[in-house]
Parts: C-alpha cells; structure tokens; sequence
C-alpha cells in the first residue's frame, strides 16, 4: 500500500497515532502532496471531517497545513455529493467540536458545494440543530439557496425539523421566498405533513401562494395525501370555496390511487358535491377534461350525488373517476397526472388486461410528450415501460397463456415517438439534455428496432420502419463517448437498459438495418473508435464480418493507435479466424504509408484522400 492510501484509510478510521507514524519526518513538499492527493474523490481531511475524527482534523491542519476549502466528493446515505468542502462533511454528519475547529483555522462559512448547497443547509437536512447555532452565530447566510432555489428554511419545514425551522424565523428568514420552480415553505411543509410548522409559517407572515404548477399548498398536501394538512387549510382565512373543493376532490383521487382506499375517496368526494352545491345562488361548475377519452374508456366525471352514489358498486368507473380528476385539477404539465394515468395502466397489465395498459399509457406518453422538455426522465421512463411489456408480450410461451398479441402498428408507433423525442432533443440549444439520458434513449430505440424484427409487417410497413430509421440516422445522435447509434448496437452495454431484460446486445439484426438505412459503417467516437473496434472489444465475429463485408476499413486506428484487430482477446476464438491480410488492401497499405509523412502531404492533397490516410 502506497503512502498517499494509507494516509488517506488513517484519516477515515481516525487512526492519529498511524498518520503522525507516517507523516511525523516528511518534507513540507511531501505533507502537501499527501494533502492534496484525493482517494475516491476525497482528501484526507475533507474524509477525517465527515467522520467527526477531531484529533485528526486538527493534526491535518496544523502540522500538515491541509488547505482547508480543498472541497472534492463525499458520501452520505448511498449519494454522493460533488465538491463538498471539509466544513459541509462536518455540518451535514453532525459533528459540531470538528465544525468548530474548522472555522477556526479560517474556513469559509457560506462556501458550497457543486450543487451550491451551504454547511448550514447540510446541517438542516439532517437536523443539527446546535451546528445551525453555531454557523449563524458565525454569519452564515440564511438565504443561499441551492441550484434547485431550495432555501435552509425551505428544507428544514420539508425534513419536518421544527426547533430548526423555529430559529431560523426567529433569525428573520424569508418565509415567502420562492424557489426556482416557485414553491414556499408553505408548500415543503404540506408536503411533509408538519403542521405545526406551518402554523408557525403563517403567524409569521406566509401568503398561500402557487408554485410554477399553480399548485397551492392546500393542493399540495391533497396530492401527498396528508389529512392533517387538508383539514386546516380548507378552513384557513386565505383558502377561496373552489379551492376547498379541489382539494377535497383531490384528496379524494389521491386515497384511491396512493392510499387504495376507495370508501376514504368517497368520503372526501362526497365532501366536495355537498359544498358544491351548498350555495343556491351559485353553484361552483365543474369543468370537463374535454372530450371523452378512450383511454379512460370514455369516461367521464359524474356531476350529482345521484351519480356520485351510483360509483360505489364500480370500482374500475371510480379508478377512472380519480385519473379524470386529477387531469383536470392539476393539469396535464404536472408529473403526478401521467404518473398515476401509467401507474394504473400498469395495474392493468399486471392482472393480464395488457390492451387497457396500452391504451393509458400511449395516452401518458402523448402527455409528456406535449408537456415536458426533450428527454425528461419520466418520457424517456414511458418509453422504456413500452420496451419492457412488448418484450414480455413477445417471450415464446405457451399458447393461450396470453391473449394479446403485440403488432407492428403497436410497435412502430413508440418508435416513431421515441425518434420524436431524440428529434426534440437535438433541435433545442438551450438546456440539452444529460448524455447518460440521451445514450438511454438512444438505447431505447435499438431495443425497440430489434423487438420489431420479430413481428410480421407488409412491404409498405417494411419500407415505413426504415424510413424512420433513416430520419434517425440522419440527426447524427452522439450518446455516451460520441457513440452513434451503430457503435450502441455492437456494445454488449447497450443490454442494460432498465431493470428487467428487453433485447440482447451485440445485435446482428439490429446492426443489419442500420446499416440498410444509411448508418456510416467507419463513423467515429470520440477516441476514434470505429463501430468495428467496439466489436473487436465485444468479441463478436459475426457482426465483425457483417462491418467488413459492408466496407469497414479493418486497419482503422483509433486514438490509441489500435486497429479492431489489436482489441480482440487472445483467449478468443475469434482471434485466429479473423485474418488482416485477407482484408487490407493496397490502398490501405500506401495510406498507412503516406501517414508517416503527414508534415510532407499536408494541404497538397483533396480532402477526400486526407480523410482516407487519417482513417489509417
């Protein structure tokens, strides 16, 4: 074990007298590369901080003079926080005496992490409730809000820490301070269900405001479910009557999805009719979602007790009941509206009722689709929920276990929706989306082109499916390490695409109708890697063979100067059969020449043949 490991394993185990054994006769020049080397993303003191070793702190810094801000990576309950300083590992795990002697020895008070996350937030995540103290009285700043726009008063009413949330007011937090998706304190603590912070929140001053959803926080804990909540907002000054309705009527879908209590539903929902139809001179309408929908098989909301009564010997009309509901009160851009309309879809699916499921779940989907930004989570979570139950659908099984058979229009409709959304994510500039999701829903697609070749389709629907395919290609997508579309379909990785088997990876299919649609047999990843060196990598002759026989230059180099054919395993079968001479030709022979010379060629030849010699 070299120094810089065992230094750094002392640190964490709070061994002193192993560290002062290894560090007592080092140069200054040594104890500062010690200190600054990072193990797991982390430095001896920032590891020392987090686990409260106190002695070791202050040896770190008085003897090793570790700088005190050197923030790096640091894990708490399985997450792992970037560009944490050593200040926010001790405030976020609790350890005031190591706090203390960090600001001590000049640590910044209001320094963040990547996520812009302070130590004073750290400690009222977590509920430290004397660091809290201690940092204020040290002039930590009460209002640095996170990335998300989250204040320290916000997450202390969402982590339900009342003595925290109590001093915080009474050092003047702002109680209406809105974060970047326009949710207050109010709206934290009717999330959480903590009552009596918000009764604190509201003698102090809080306005019932909405948030960027024009949800309120009486909706709010309608949606969460939390009675308590419910009960003293629909009374409160501020709540208007078709406010309490809504919430009554929402809380009322909420037991039935949520809580699967559908007689609690009935209670709310007969709640909200009587206060509906309580003023004579006015009864509160009920808006429509607007014509009737096949996913919630044609539905729609009942508008008399009579109707309302009716529900209680159906069930299924009640399920739909509280998806209408909830579409029509938060709207179709909020996530629980298609989260509960796919949840319930796959209800269906789990009792054999896959056609019900489909049908939800396009429904969601087109949601998503029209509401959320290119490649959001829960559009590129549809699309994979499709993946998953064609594949189950399609499995050989006996016959008659399962009716429903899986289509090419059933198929080919969630491609052509899957390459929209890829279409969505390469046109917006601003805001592009994470690679690991753009890679997923890259992934995706192949899945769902390999799950095609095994349905039956006429010529025309053949000719459809590649056209799409071909309008794919055509966007140029780049996933992970610049990978196109063909690099994924040769990559064993590309199998692990959620939690339960779709389609297996390296695909000789798949590869065969990309390359049928256009896709660039020598296109390049950002190591230049070719499609055919990431199938060395895999091992897969089959698909080498396919590559090379399609025009794949086999002596293609990537940035490490190796050809597909330095990648494969000597241990494989592979390795003997494929042979170099029996592909490189005499042009590839002059140009791995003529590469030699670069300095002599250079910009006397047409950019074609440059091209070419670069390949090499």
């Amino acid at each position: 074990m070299d120094i810089k490991t065992a230094v750094f394993n002392a640190a964490r185990d709070g061994k002193l007298k192993l560290m002062q054994k290894l560090l007592n006769n080092r140069s200054a020049e040594e104890l500062e590369a010690v200190t600054l080397e990072k193990t797991n993303g982390g430095t001896p003191l920032l590891i020392a901080s987090r686990y409260g070793h106190l002695q070791v702190v202050d040896y770190l810094m008085e003897h090793c003079k570790a700088k005190v801000e050197l923030g790096g990576s640091v894990n708490f309950d399985g997450e792992t926080i970037e560009g944490a300083p050593p200040l926010w590992a001790a405030s976020a795990a609790g350890h005031l005496s190591v706090v203390r002697t960090l600001l001590e020895h000049g640590a910044s008070v209001n320094n963040t992490t990547l996520t812009n996350s302070t130590p004073l937030r750290a400690a009222c995540f977590d509920g430290h409730l004397e660091i809290v103290k201690y940092l204020i009285e040290h002039r930590a700043d009460m209002e640095v809000a996170n990335r998300h726009g989250h204040t320290c008063l916000m997450i202390s009413c969402y982590k339900g820490h009342k003595e925290i949330a109590k001093y915080l007011l009474e050092k003047g937090a702002d109680v209406n301070r809105k974060s970047v998706k326009g949710n207050t304190a109010l709206h934290d603590c009717a999330e959480s269900g903590s009552l009596e912070i918000m009764k604190m929140l509201l003698k102090c001053g809080a306005k019932m405001e909405k948030d960027g959803y024009g949800m309120t926080p009486l909706l709010a804990a309608s949606v969460t479910g939390h009675m308590n909540i419910v009960e003293f907002l629909i009374n409160h000054v501020q709540t208007r009557k078709e406010d309490r309705i809504d919430a009554l009527e929402l809380l009322g879908a909420t037991f039935v999805d949520k809580k699967r209590d559908l007689l609690g539903a009935m209670k709310f929902w007969k709640r909200a009719m009587e206060k509906r139809h309580s003023d004579k001179s006015k009864i509160v309408k009920k808006p429509q979602v607007g014509q009737l929908v096949l996913a919630y098989d044609y539905a729609k909301e009942v508008t008399t007790s009579e109707e309302l009564e009716a529900l209680i010997t159906d069930p299924d009309e009640m399920r739909m009941q509280a998806l209408l509901i909830r579409e029509r009160i938060l709207g179709p851009s909020h996530p629980d509206t298609s989260y509960y309309i796919r949840y319930r879809g796959a209800v269906y699916a789990d009792s054999g009722n896959f056609e019900r499921c489909i049908n939800l779940w396009k429904y969601a989907l087109d949601m998503q689709q029209n509401n959320l930004d290119p490649l959001s989570p829960m559009t590129a979570s549809s699309l994979l929920s499709f993946a998953e139950l064609f594949s189950f659908v399609l499995q050989d099984r006996p016959k008659g276990t399962l009716a429903m058979k899986v289509s090419f229009t059933d198929l080919m409709g969630i491609l052509c929706k899957s390459v929209r959304e890829v279409e969505r994510a390469v046109n917006q500039r601003e805001n592009p989306p994470d690679v690991a999701q753009f890679t997923k829903a890259l992934s995706i697609i192949l899945h769902l082109i390999s799950l095609l070749e095994k349905v039956e389709c006429s010529p025309d629907q053949e000719h459809y499916k590649k056209q799409t395919i071909y309008r794919l290609l055509k966007l140029n997508p780049r996933g992970k390490g610049g990978f196109t579309p063909l690099h994924l379909a040769v990559d064993k990785d590309t199998t692990s695409v959620g939690r339960y088997p779709v389609c297996k990876f390296p695909s000789l299919q798949v590869t065969s109708v990309l390359l049928e649609c256009g896709a660039d047999v020598d296109s390049r990843d950002y190591e230049n890697n070719t499609p055919l060196h990431i199938a060395a990598f895999n091992n897969n002759l089959d698909i080498m063979n396919m590559l090379i026989d399609t025009g794949a230059h086999f002596d293609a180099t990537n940035s490490s100067k190796k050809t597909a054919w330095d990648l494969l395993d000597e241990k494989k079968m592979a390795k003997n059969l494929i042979q170099p001479i029996n592909h490189i030709t005499l042009q590839c022979l002059a140009a791995r020449a003529v590469e030699k010379h670069k300095v002599i060629y250079k910009g006397l030849i047409p950019e074609e043949l440059d091209a070419f010699i670069q390949l090499h």
